[in-house]
């Protein structure tokens, strides 16, 4: 199936986005007459039909509208230190979005070495993660937050954990989480959370946990951490 995002999708006819209009009838190649599947990114699915397509527009008719059937049962929350290499942070939000996440906060910290992101170009990577893993669901990509504002965050319904290089010693995952529960994970930067932030989350009711005993990367944590909650919930 070739998906196409279209975030604003009503009425019975619409106009494709330039960028996949684009795709539709440049790369793909389709023309009038022939079917293709829309997500609105907000959990649905459309089966639509091309009316007319030219270079510059592609209208299409809404036959169908379905609800995306989701395997999981939980919401799943990563707040994450931008890595100082973009690529990396850009393949992190590509893999939790395959594997199944609802939100995203960059969270600055102390010993962060990128302070700045292109949120546009982070959600084109969401996008088309999306697309590729046939998913009507757009994880939100939250703005950049220092991490004091963030220990302000409140989540009356999930559990909250903190990760960091420092955590060998703590208890892992797994053995933390209720099967089932919405969970909010924190990861620091590549120079690790400061104690002072261990201990200001820990207050705030982040308990600290261990991902394993490898060092790992910010962006292969964040990864683990979004399969293992994804994992433990497979029945």
């Amino acid at each position: 199936m070739c998906l196409f995002f279209v975030p604003d999708i009503s009425g019975a006819v619409i106009s494709l986005p330039d960028e996949e209009a684009r795709h539709c009838t440049g790369v793909l190649r389709l023309r009038a007459g022939q079917s293709i599947t829309l997500t609105d990114g907000k959990g649905f699915f459309y089966d639509a039909s091309i009316q007319s397509a030219t270079k510059k527009q592609v209208l299409v008719h809404i036959d169908n509208k379905q609800e995306e059937v989701s395997d999981r049962n939980y919401r799943l929350h990563i707040a994450i230190a931008p890595t100082k290499n973009i690529s990396r942070f850009e393949w992190f939000l590509e893999k939790v979005t395959e594997i199944g996440i609802d939100e995203i906060t960059p969270v600055i910290t102390h010993n962060s070495e990128r302070r700045n992101l292109r949120t546009e170009r982070l959600e084109k990577v969401i996008i088309s993660a999306m697309k590729q893993s046939v998913k009507a669901t757009k994880p939100r990509l939250n703005p950049v937050i220092s991490a004091d504002e963030f220990l302000n965050y409140t989540c009356s319904d999930c559990q909250l954990f903190i990760a960091y290089c420092g955590a060998e010693h703590n208890e892992l995952l797994k053995n933390c989480y209720s099967i089932g529960s919405n969970a909010l994970i924190l990861i620091g930067p590549e120079g690790d959370f400061t104690p002072e932030e261990v201990d200001k989350a820990t207050v705030k009711g982040f308990k600290a946990i261990s991902l394993g005993n490898s060092r790992l990367r910010t962006e292969t944590a964040g990864v683990i951490a979004c399969h293992s909650i994804y994992l433990l919930n497979q029945h």
